[in-house]
This record gives structure tokens, C-alpha cells and sequence, in this order.
């Protein structure tokens, strides 16, 4: 996928589905080859293979890893990302608490996972995430986890949603830190005024846009 921005300078976006739980992996660069790797999911050696192929394939160069939250479907790759680029993870604070439970939910789910290295958590103190010089937008997001964060680019037309809002349904908030009214809340106030064309890209499922959310998510009609 390829999004414009003006007329000389491209934003690129990749997903991979990735993991027992199927969550979606991105990757965002511009033409200069610097690469944000978002939520990375990578959890057999195969699917790490297929990651750091692509990366290489591409000749890209990240140099951010970015979670827009911490549940164990989106941190499995975190430990492979870090070794692999030399990358800490950057996370909200506020969701240090479902860091620190990784490894305990991984017992649960009967899933291996890798001690995470350290995060920096410092996104609740940004509002943007540079990539050269293109910008995203850094949208606070909690709901479905206390410190989720979305990332938008008002001039590429897109968010990357995390687990906010998929395709006619929501993030769940049974898990610890979640709770429904203040997900409800987060999409209207936060998500609802975007643009209607703007592309959501989810942490599972398939894309959407936030007009046709607006219209058919049975969840916010």
C-alpha cells in the first residue's frame, strides 16, 4: 500500500498477520528507506523470517518500534525487533502494568514469550512521531487498554487504530485496564471526528474507513 503525500514525497504501509491471536504487524517508511515497525506480532521463526526478509528485500532502515499497546499479541516480536534493529520498544506508561504481565499471559495462553526488553515509556509526553519528514499524529486512545495510542496522518488519510476500532466491531474490554464506556467514548470524541475517507488500519482484521464505522459499527450506531 502507497499513500501520496504532495507531489514528490510517498508514505508506504505494510501489514502481516501474525501469531496464534492474528494480529496485524505494520510497517510504515517513506522513500528515504527509515521504517517504523508498529506492534510487532512476529512470534514462530518463520514469521520472524518473513520480517526480517521483507525488511531486508526493501533495503529498509528502522528506526522506531513503536506499541500502540501492550497486550501479548502485540509485543511477542518485541524481543526479535530489539535484538534484531537496536530498537527499545516505546510504549504509554500507562500500560506498564500489562508489560510487566507478558510472560504470565503467555502461561496462561500456553504460549512461549520471550522476556521483553525494556520499554521507554514516554508516549504520554508526545504528540507526534517524527519519520523524517513526515509526521504522525499521536491520538490517546484508552479503552480497550489504559494506555492505547493511535497513530494518524491527517496528510496520508490513514490511522493506525491498534485494537480501538476494527471493521464494524470494537477492541474488547473484558481484559484487565479495559472498560467499555470509556472505549465508547475514546472512538467518538477522538476517532468519530476524523474524516470520514480516512483509512483505519486495525491490529486484527481487515481495513476499514471511519464513514463507513460511522454508518454499520452496531457498536456506536
Amino acid at each position: 500500500m502507497t499513500l501520496i503525500f504532495g507531489l514528490f514525497e510517498m508514505l508506504h504501509l505494510h501489514s502481516f498477520t501474525f501469531n496464534p491471536f492474528q494480529e496485524n504487524t505494520w510497517l510504515v517508511w517513506n522513500d528515504q528507506k527509515d521504517c517504523i515497525i508498529i506492534d510487532p506480532g512476529c512470534y514462530s521463526p518463520q514469521e520472524k523470517a518473513i520480517l526480517k526478509e521483507f525488511i531486508h528485500d526493501r533495503q529498509l532502515k528502522p528506526v522506531r518500534l513503536i506499541n500502540t499497546h501492550c497486550h501479548i499479541d502485540h509485543v511477542l516480536g518485541n524481543p526479535f525487533v530489539s535484538s534484531t534493529w537496536n530498537l527499545k520498544p516505546e510504549a504509554h506508561r500507562a500500560d506498564k502494568a500489562l508489560m510487566d504481565a507478558v510472560e504470565q499471559y503467555g502461561q496462561m495462553w500456553g504460549i512461549r514469550s520471550d522476556s521483553q526488553p525494556e520499554p521507554d515509556y514516554h508516549l504520554q509526553d508526545v504528540k507526534e512521531i517524527q519519520l523524517g519528514t513526515d509526521r504522525l499524529e499521536l491520538l490517546f486512545t484508552p479503552g480497550h487498554a489504559p494506555g492505547e495510542i493511535c497513530l494518524y496522518s491527517a496528510e496520508g488519510g490513514f490511522l493506525i487504530a491498534g485494537d480501538v476500532l476494527f471493521r464494524e466491531s470494537i477492541g474488547r474490554t473484558d481484559l484487565p485496564g479495559g472498560d467499555y464506556q470509556t472505549l465508547i467514548n475514546t472512538i467518538r470524541e477522538q476517532l468519530f471526528v476524523l474524516p470520514d475517507d480516512t483509512q483505519v488500519h486495525p491490529g486484527h482484521g481487515p481495513s476499514t474507513t471511519i464513514g463507513h464505522e460511522k454508518k454499520f459499527n452496531p457498536f456506536l450506531g
